[in-house]
């Protein structure tokens, strides 16, 4: 209620996370592995295959989750993600540029994926999606689709659609209208989505479905009497938390390297502070950077994140996961 009467609110501002009280929930990195590799990819908590595992899916599940770790997409921006807007191998770079019809607020920003995690994703595409792509191509799968947006021709920037006179950036590209495109050889036969994750039947996997995904993973991982809660914005919390000591790192670094220059205490703040949580901000696409600070006291009472983020993540990443397969040989 307003003095001129109701009033439809759009952003819920007690909700935000620089003003809620509830403590962020985050895992440090060798509980984010045992979680995706217990939960998602069907081992057993000693690092040997489960005989019992059912699920078909999870590699491609662990990828998800592997993005959201490390790039600190939210649900939504992750799930709705298309084929052209893959970044290229070949760069190195590893930049998403999340359009702004996808994100939270209408707020387009890039994000990047550690190298390793961007060569999963093109794995995925060119072998496990394409022979799923292909076999419901024989089925028929993608012919009836009567709504279906037929593209005729992508890139990373922009696609063409039939029957559009000009092309279609991706910020006029919303989730629903994503759902529907579908592109077509020179010969207008249909070759499938354009949407990255898909179902066993081919389909777009909509962002309820990995929800369900990571509540099976926590009641798998209970199984074994792993207490795990883990929910995707609990990742988007972890990445936060371990690029936060990255930056800090590498500012810290900076400071040692200017040694015989003397800095103003507003210098000082400003890279220290100002700096990491300015580039934390933009990377996860909050509107105000008071928001970010809570991960500040989240660092203060968990030192062994701040020790774990002081190697780089690639690294640190390759060596728990190196061990865990020599102790599962053993």
């Amino acid at each position: 209620m307003t003095p001129n009467g109701p009033k439809q609110v759009r952003v819920n501002e007690e909700s935000e996370p620089g003003k809620s009280k509830v403590p962020i929930m985050f895992l440090p990195y060798e509980d984010f592995l045992l979680w995706r590799d217990v939960g998602l990819r069907g081992f057993l908590p000693n690092g040997d295959r489960d005989p019992t595992w059912r699920g078909r899916h999870g590699e491609r599940n662990g990828l998800f989750a592997d993005l959201l770790v490390c790039t600190g997409m939210r649900l939504v921006e992750a799930s709705c993600l298309l084929l052209p807007e893959i970044p290229p191998l070949a760069a190195a770079r590893g930049d998403f540029h999340l359009s702004k019809a996808a994100t939270k607020r209408n707020k387009a920003r890039t994000v990047y994926a550690r190298l390793r995690v961007l060569r999963d994703v093109h794995h995925y595409v060119t072998i496990e999606r394409d022979e799923l792509v292909q076999r419901m191509r024989l089925t028929g799968a993608y012919d009836a689709g009567t709504d279906a947006w037929r593209v005729l021709r992508s890139n990373r920037h922009a696609l063409v659609v039939e029957g559009k006179r000009r092309a279609w950036t991706y910020s006029d590209i919303d989730y629903e209208d994503r759902l529907r495109l579908v592109s077509v050889d020179a010969g207008g036969q249909a070759l499938g989505p354009l949407w990255l994750w898909l179902g066993e039947d081919g389909s777009p996997l909509k962002s309820s479905t990995w929800q369900s995904a990571f509540r099976r993973a926590n009641e798998r991982c209970e199984r074994f009497g792993l207490d795990f809660n883990v929910h995707p914005h609990t990742l988007r919390h972890t990445f936060a938390v371990h690029m936060l000591g990255l930056l800090l790192r590498q500012t810290v670094r900076a400071l040692g390297m200017q040694e015989d220059q003397r800095f103003t205490l507003a210098q000082i703040k400003r890279l220290l502070i100002g700096n990491p949580m300015r580039k934390l901000q933009l990377l996860l696409g909050h509107t105000n950077e008071q928001t970010v600070y809570l991960y500040l006291d989240v660092l203060d009472e968990a030192q062994e994140i701040v020790l774990a983020a002081l190697q780089d993540w690639d690294e640190h990443s390759a060596i728990l996961e190196n061990l865990q397969l020599s102790e599962a040989s053993q």
